[in-house]
């Protein structure tokens, strides 16, 4: 697909968008510090890694694993393109992260342990159904988190979006519901940076049958009518995506896309919990929607973070996942 000047910038406007809001989050973090909604979110650090100012997250981290391959135009689906997913993430897992989900480590940390020579992807998607089988409860937000970039792989075909959505999530998040989230915030990036719209619902008819669709049409309403507060349950998969969706969308007649997004990143960690989650996953959405031109020039510069990139690496990684390597 040939993208055009503002379609380039949104596409480098989303890892940037991402990292942004992780960063603003981290430092308030399931109450690390006390957040003074007067200030607004500042680019601390601290929050449960004790990272450095401007410093992101696991949520970030693990996108990056999945843009490094996705920038080298390879499909996700592909085995190739899931054992390099896999071992990014498990090379990242060694590296011994400051933060890292609870459900994704039980994964990981059984990968880890494994000695058989079954491929590393196959071994991790065994593993990911077995903790589901054992605990039931695959649904957090782990997946959601690292999905936006995921939107860029395949600007022009909303099914092979979908599917690779999927197909990145089910490496350590098994639940239905989890895949169902990032395919839904998958073509929501994936639309914004093709067409500058925001749209949800946009996704619905790639998820199962009629009565999924109409459950995420459900929550996707409560989204939009309630209190972006109300979603402080946000390590569950589906209302991440909520307080995401309800930070994103109640800001949206800002007056300027920098004033969008600054409005909506104070929204989402003004909710609490999961603060750099909520957040990430809602500037992945404002970066494809806004672009690299759009982020508010005293944040985008200063994030950093694993594995040693800055903000220009971030957007350098997303256009070339747009542009298929």
């Amino acid at each position: 697909m040939d993208l055009t000047d503002d379609q380039v910038d949104r596409a480098g406007g989303v890892l940037l968008g991402q990292a942004v809001g992780d960063a603003l989050g981290v430092p308030y973090e399931l109450g690390s510090a006390p957040y003074d909604p007067a200030a607004g979110p500042q680019l601390d650090g601290g929050g449960l890694g004790g990272y450095a100012p401007g410093e992101w997250s696991d949520d970030t981290q693990m996108a990056v694993c999945v843009a490094e391959v996705a920038a080298t135009g390879t499909d996700l689906t592909s085995a190739t393109g899931q054992l390099g997913v896999a071992t990014g993430f498990l090379a990242w897992f060694e590296s011994g992260p400051a933060d890292v989900g609870a459900h994704t480590r039980s994964v990981l940390t059984a990968v880890a342990r494994r000695g058989d020579d079954t491929p590393l992807h196959e071994a991790m998607l065994q593993e990911s159904w077995a903790e589901h089988e054992r605990t039931g409860r695959s649904a957090g937000n782990g997946a959601l988190m690292r999905t936006p970039v995921v939107g860029l792989v395949a600007l022009d075909d909303r099914e092979a979006t979908a599917r690779s959505a999927r197909a990145v999530a089910r490496l350590t998040h098994w639940d239905t519901l989890a895949g169902d989230s990032c395919v839904l915030w998958s073509e929501a990036v994936r639309r914004a940076v093709v067409d500058g719209e925001l749209d949800l619902r946009g996704g619905l008819d790639l998820l199962g049958g009629t009565e999924v669709q109409e459950r995420w049409s459900a929550w996707i309403d409560e989204a939009e009518r309630e209190d972006p507060a109300t979603f402080v349950g946000n390590g569950f998969t589906v209302v991440a995506l909520q307080a995401a969706w309800a930070a994103v969308h109640r800001t949206r007649e800002a007056a300027t896309p920098q004033e969008h997004v600054a409005e909506a990143l104070r929204t989402a960690v003004a909710v609490g919990h999961d603060t750099d989650t909520v957040a990430a996953v809602a500037g992945g959405l404002l970066g494809a929607l806004h672009g690299v031109s759009g982020l508010p020039e005293r944040w985008a510069p200063r994030v950093h973070g694993w594995p040693g990139l800055w903000s220009d690496d971030l957007v350098r990684l997303a256009v070339l996942t747009a542009h298929g390597g």
